[in-house]
C-alpha cells in the first residue's frame, strides 16, 4: 500500500519559521477499500483487528492516519492483545459464544464505525459520514453473519464446528487486516465476496432454523 508524505517545509513569518504538520496522502479510493476491509475484519474479530493495526503501526510497516496513532501505543496494543486472547477461548464454547456475540454486537460495530470516522477525520465532512456509515454496516453484515452461522451449527453434538469456525473467524480476521494495509483492492474484493457468502448463508440458515423450530413444534403438538 502507499502512503506518501509530505515532506515538513519551513516558511519564514515575521522572522519566526513556522513547521508544517506531516499530512498522510493516500488516494480517497484506496482508502475507502482499506476501511471496508478493517469494517469486515472488526466484524469478525475487534480485538485481534486493532491489535494487528497497532503491531504494524508500532513496527513501522504501516503509517495512520492522525486520528488512528493511538492504536500504535503499547498499551492499546497490549489492552486489545489481552482481550484478543480472552475472545479466542470465549468464542470457542459451544452456547457461550452466542452470548458472548451477541453482546459483542454493541462493541464490535461501534467501534468499526469510530475507526472509519478517525480515519477521515481530514476528508470533507460528507466523506467522513459515509466512511462512518459503510464501516459500521460492514461490520454489522460480518458480525451479523458469524452470530447467524453459530446459531446454526451450535445446536450440534460434537464441539469440533464451533471451534474449527473460530479459529477460521480468528484466522480471516488477522489476515484481512493485514492484506488490507498491502493491497487494500484485492481485499475490498475479498469483502465483497464474502458479502455475498453471508447473505446467501443466512437465507439458508434462516431457512433451516424455520424447519428446525417447526419440526419442534410437530413433535410437542404430537
Amino acid at each position: 500500500m502507499r502512503f506518501l508524505f509530505l515532506a515538513s517545509v519551513e516558511r519564514c513569518c515575521d522572522s519566526q519559521l513556522t513547521p508544517l504538520l506531516d499530512v498522510l496522502q493516500i488516494p480517497r479510493t484506496e482508502l475507502f477499500a482499506l476501511l471496508a476491509a478493517i469494517g469486515f475484519a472488526a466484524g469478525l474479530n475487534l480485538y485481534a483487528t486493532v491489535a494487528v493495526l497497532g503491531l504494524l503501526a508500532r513496527f513501522g510497516h504501516l503509517p495512520l492516519p492522525p486520528g488512528l496513532q493511538l492504536l500504535e501505543g503499547w498499551p492499546v496494543i497490549a489492552a486489545s492483545s489481552a482481550l484478543f486472547v480472552i475472545e479466542f477461548f470465549a468464542d470457542k464454547i459451544p452456547a457461550f459464544d452466542l452470548l458472548w456475540n451477541a453482546l459483542h454486537t454493541f462493541i464490535r460495530v461501534p467501534i468499526a464505525a469510530l475507526l472509519a470516522y478517525a480515519a477521515t477525520a481530514t476528508l470533507a465532512p460528507w466523506e467522513q459520514l459515509t466512511a462512518t456509515v459503510a464501516g459500521g454496516a460492514i461490520a454489522l453484515a460480518a458480525h451479523g453473519g458469524k452470530t447467524a452461522v453459530r446459531a446454526a451449527v451450535t445446536p450440534s453434538p460434537e464441539p469440533l464446528s464451533n471451534t474449527a469456525l473460530s479459529l477460521g473467524e480468528d484466522g480471516l480476521a488477522i489476515f484481512l487486516t493485514w492484506f488490507a494495509t498491502q493491497h487494500p483492492y484485492g481485499a475490498i474484493t475479498v469483502v465483497g465476496l464474502l458479502l455475498v457468502v453471508i447473505v446467501s448463508l443466512t437465507r439458508w440458515i434462516v431457512r433451516s432454523l424455520r424447519a428446525l423450530f417447526r419440526g419442534a413444534e410437530h413433535e410437542l403438538a404430537g
